[in-house]
């Protein structure tokens, strides 16, 4: 799945591009070099300087391309504001702008998949979103590289009903699968489900009694059956399976018997080491990095990677924080290298949903490079994009 129809409208050929006097992050080392791209591709990794023609990076880092496997900030983009609907080809481009300025080039795309109590959006909805994607990306309008990653709520009546409306879809490639009824994986726990949606939505206690009671009745109908029927969808098309907010150790069981590869918001130590100790990526948000602890009151993303089982972060609600997040761990975290920490938002996530075109700087792979400069006087290490690169045509 490393290449897709329409994915870029790039030329096929570009001239060669030198890029030297650069801090270029390699997958286990940082090095003081000359990195050479050919035809898109890194064709040399060099030490020093060249005489040759090149662009001097100042003594900024040269990184990988970030790879983002789940956001869905284009819903900001799209509906900004509570029964606001801004232009399609508008929100997609000004949310694209976002990722690639933020050094991500390569994102998936959340699209919601079945209805529940915080959806909001008509039938059809996400699908005329998705095909306003597809026809920018298609037309060159894009800087990243999008991919669709489907939010499946299993507890939900007409989930298969939405996901129907994307089968066959080349850009989906990765589906996760995600139960947000009271008493189950982010909500253990009522008292965060009432700041959820009993305040959020100002419902009354009676209200929200009728409210609990109809999401633990559909939960209880619907999530195991639409969870299995996903999961053999998915295999069938070769799309990457996520679990969502597992808590449990009997929860990573059930992952282990999808055959899910990437563990997203485990909510639990126990849950992240169970998934880790079986193969799955552990996907943490980046913004628990930055703010230092989970919004919701779960588990600190900065305590698994302490413990060597985070591998995979994701931006979540906000883009920059993908990139701000490696330097914070690299400065936080004694057992963890500014490469190993890059390594979590560019090759690791890659790999997990099978692109191994890219993710690395390494003679051979996609010249999607970010010129960082990053200050480390900084007191809140906020590096700065001042390039990005994809298959070596610059688009921010």
């Amino acid at each position: 799945m490393n290449e897709i129809r329409g994915a870029s409208a790039f030329a096929a050929t570009k001239p060669e591009e030198v890029f030297t006097n650069a801090h270029v992050i390699l997958g286990d080392e940082v090095i003081d070099g000359t990195v050479i791209v050919r035809d898109g591709m890194i064709a040399d990794i060099q030490p020093g300087r060249t005489a040759v023609p090149a662009h001097d990076l100042e003594g900024d880092y040269l990184t990988p391309g970030l790879v983002e496997l789940h956001t869905d900030h284009l819903e900001t983009h799209y509906s900004p504001r509570p029964g606001v609907v801004w232009n399609l080809m508008a929100s997609v481009q000004a949310y694209d702008a976002q990722i690639a300025t933020s050094g991500i080039t390569t994102v998936f795309d959340c699209f919601r998949m079945g209805s529940d109590e915080d959806n909001g959006y008509e039938p059809g909805e996400m699908r005329g979103l998705a095909d306003a994607l597809k026809a920018a990306q298609a037309k060159g309008r894009l800087r990243a590289e999008h991919r669709i990653h489907l939010r499946c709520e299993v507890s939900s009546h007409n989930v298969i009903e939405e996901l129907d409306e994307f089968r066959g879809e080349e850009l989906v490639g990765l589906a996760s699968l995600m139960d947000h009824a009271p008493g189950q994986r982010q909500f253990q726990t009522m008292d965060k489900y009432i700041l959820y949606y009993k305040k959020k939505r100002g419902l009354t206690d009676a209200e929200f009694e009728e409210f609990v009671k109809r999401r633990q009745e559909e939960s209880a109908r619907y999530s195991d059956k639409h969870r299995d029927e996903i999961a053999e969808h998915c295999h069938a098309m070769g799309i990457t399976i996520a679990s969502h907010d597992d808590a449990t150790l009997e929860h990573v069981e059930d992952a282990i018997r999808l055959g899910i590869k990437l563990a997203e918001f485990p909510t639990s130590v126990a849950a992240a080491k169970a998934s880790h100790d079986a193969g799955m990526s552990v996907l943490m948000g980046a913004p628990n990095i930055v703010r230092g602890g989970s919004h919701s009151g779960n588990v600190a993303a900065m305590d698994l990677a302490r413990l060597g089982i985070l591998d995979v972060l994701s931006s979540d609600y906000i883009p920059f924080s993908l990139l701000h997040s490696v330097f914070v761990i690299a400065r936080d975290v004694d057992t963890i290298s500014l490469p190993q920490a890059m390594r979590m938002v560019t090759s690791t996530p890659a790999e997990t949903v099978g692109l191994t075109d890219r993710g690395e700087i390494a003679i051979g792979k996609r010249a999607d490079l970010v010129r960082v400069h990053h200050d480390p006087g900084h007191p809140e290490h906020v590096p700065v994009v001042r390039g990005v690169w994809r298959t070596g045509h610059r688009v921010a």
